[in-house]
């Protein structure tokens, strides 16, 4: 099993707040890893980091080896890094097809393409037709996105992701706003998608967090206090104290 990301010592600095301190994570292919902590822990903050929607004040980040610190989100995004947001992102108006198509449609050498129908770019139509089919969302294909439920389209955001034909997805709070049974469908996706692509999720339901990770990193004030395998940090008397609790919760 080899790292195919990696932070070392990544550190963000907004005056005189620190909102991410000297941060160090491996990622292994494959093997999902779930980033854990109070409201202002600095979770957010280092996944713009990590996807180049912030440069670091210093500190690297490194993919497959190669150091990317510093990258423009939409290099990063091109090098197989996908990542979704806590708020839903999709085009109301268009079909969920569409919305996958468009996503696929931004992985073109060159955007200088007006005079061709969409519909003639047969590889874009069919990698749209496989992030719906990914995201169990192939038989709502001609739906309009803005009919359909908050929890639909929560997964056709991630179709979206998907379209771009990423190796890495990272997904900052998935499950944010659903009930129970729209969670549960989106736990059982995602514990599909993880056979195929290395998953680094941010999540405040500590259920879908321990269903789905194998590999859990705990942040408190910007600071990574533990990290490893999941049975491991929730037993530390450290992680206990700062976050999970003193062990009667039925986590």
């Amino acid at each position: 099993m080899s790292v195919i990301l990696e932070t070392q010592g990544l550190t963000k600095a907004f005056g005189g707040l620190v909102a991410v301190n000297a941060a160090s994570m491996r990622f292994i292919e494959r093997q999902p890893h779930a980033i854990i902590g109070p409201n202002g822990a600095g979770k957010s903050t280092f996944v713009n980091l990590l996807t180049g929607h912030l440069p670091p004040t210093s500190g690297h980040v490194l993919f497959k080896g190669a150091d990317i610190t510093g990258q423009p989100a939409h290099k990063v995004t091109r090098l197989g890094i996908g990542r979704s947001y806590q708020k839903t992102n999709v085009f109301p108006s268009f079909t969920c097809f569409e919305n996958c198509r468009l996503a696929a449609q931004s992985r073109l050498s060159t955007s200088m393409r007006f005079f061709r129908s969409a519909r003639s770019y047969r590889d874009i139509n069919d990698h749209a037709e496989k992030a719906l089919t990914l995201c169990g969302l192939g038989k709502r294909r001609d739906r309009a996105a803005g009919s359909m439920s908050y929890g639909e389209q929560r997964q056709l955001e991630i179709g979206m992701v998907l379209a771009t034909g990423p190796e890495v997805l990272v997904l900052d709070e998935p499950l944010a706003g659903m009930g129970k049974e729209e969670s549960e469908m989106m736990v059982g996706l995602l514990k599909e998608l993880s056979a195929r692509y290395t998953l680094i999720l941010i999540e405040h339901d500590m259920d879908a967090v321990f269903s789905l990770a194998e590999v859990l990193t705990v942040m408190v004030n910007g600071t990574v206090i533990e990290s490893g395998p999941v049975e491991q940090v929730r037993a530390s008397k450290a992680v206990q104290d700062a976050y999970l609790g003193d062990g009667a919760e039925a986590y």
